[in-house]
């Protein structure tokens, strides 16, 4: 199991690949589905025995065939704290289901492409989720669907006439389903209108979160938008709500701010860009906030034509691998917070100067 995961530090995740359709402001799209079996009491009323057979159960649903070839399935009780703070960071499970007790059964089952990953055990069963590079809604949903409709086809999910598919937490009842794109907006946050996104959303009814989801902060500009509830609505009225009305306005909201900056401040905004590379390249030691918001800054001025010194890709990538877990797992060794500053410019300065 751990050398599988340690393979992961090897590339970038499917939804940092830096391509998709509106791919300079759209990161990534992601599709999640909660869903409890039949006969069992939720996760956090369920006894350590029904743990362990909700754990099986799953297992056997999901690596029997039919859901996809070659699924990785890693068992956290066995797991070092490392590797799953390596499956935080790629974001294929969350930092509650990371940090739960060693007593808790619980697993994750990732695809090979880490296209997908199904957490079992989280706040519901099964938590799957689907992610694209880009403005790839609709490709999650069909591809989410595909898995649904093969794991309820093996054993019953718990479901109401009344109240659709059971949840653990109430404002998942329903479809069960959360949509949420991962945004890059850092001319708003230079311009001081990122309120205008927040607003929005509030109006519409949806969660703005930060780099690695609830409770964390927006680093590096990047922000996840999500629905925050499913009952009463369809899967097809949200990813419509999605696609033609919240992401596009978004879109055009940091598309607005970036035609400001460079009518307006175009030398602020050059000075923004050129000292994230001079200090990219050339520093000997970086924290992880520092390092986020210049990679910001430098894809920012790439996407806007200020800059041809490096691609996409190599940025998106860094995002990733200059995270504390990769970078340990990159140098094979356990390092305090000291040494992680200098390994991680070393790293930088390696990827940015090739």
């Amino acid at each position: 199991m751990g050398d599988d995961v340690r393979q992961m530090t090897d590339h970038a995740g499917e939804w940092l690949r830096g391509s998709g359709p509106q791919g300079d402001v759209v990161i990534s799209s992601r599709v999640r589905l909660a869903r409890n079996l039949a006969g069992y009491p939720f996760v956090n009323r369920a006894s350590a025995i029904q743990h362990t057979e909700i754990l099986d159960r799953a297992k056997s649903q999901v690596t029997s065939g039919g859901i996809a070839e070659n699924v990785l399935w890693v068992d956290l009780r066995q797991s070092t704290v490392l590797d799953r703070q390596l499956l935080v960071e790629r974001h294929l499970i969350s930092r509650q289901h990371a940090q739960a007790g060693d007593e808790l059964a619980r697993a994750v089952a990732v695809g090979a492409d880490e296209t997908f990953a199904i957490m079992v055990n989280e706040e519901d069963h099964l938590r799957i989720q689907v992610m694209r590079s880009g403005m790839q809604l609709s490709s999650c949903y069909e591809h989410i669907n595909r898995i649904d409709n093969a794991l309820e086809l093996r054993r019953a999910f718990a479901f109401s006439r009344r109240f659709g598919y059971l949840t653990a937490c109430p404002t998942n009842v329903g479809t069960g389903i959360r949509v949420s794109v991962m945004m890059h907006l850092p001319a708003l946050k230079l311009t001081g209108e990122i309120e205008k996104v927040r607003r929005a959303a509030k109006e519409m009814h949806l969660a703005v979160r930060g780099l690695f989801g609830e409770g964390s902060e927006a680093l590096g500009d990047l922000y996840q938008i999500s629905n925050q509830t499913t009952l009463g609505r369809s899967e097809q009225e949200l990813l419509a709500e999605f696609e033609h009305t919240v992401v596009p306005q978004i879109i055009a909201y940091e598309q607005q701010a970036r035609q400001a900056l460079l009518k307006q401040r175009v030398a602020q905004l050059d000075d923004k860009i050129y000292r994230a590379w001079a200090v990219l390249t050339n520093a000997r030691v970086i924290s992880t906030k520092e390092v986020l918001d210049m990679l910001s800054h430098l894809r920012m001025g790439v996407n806007m034509g200020r800059i041809d010194s490096v691609d996409i890709p190599v940025i998106n990538e860094l995002f990733l691998l200059t995270q504390p877990a990769h970078l340990q797992r990159i140098s094979q060794r356990k390092m305090d917070p000291a040494a992680r500053r200098e390994a991680r410019a070393t790293l930088i300065r390696q990827r940015l100067t090739r």
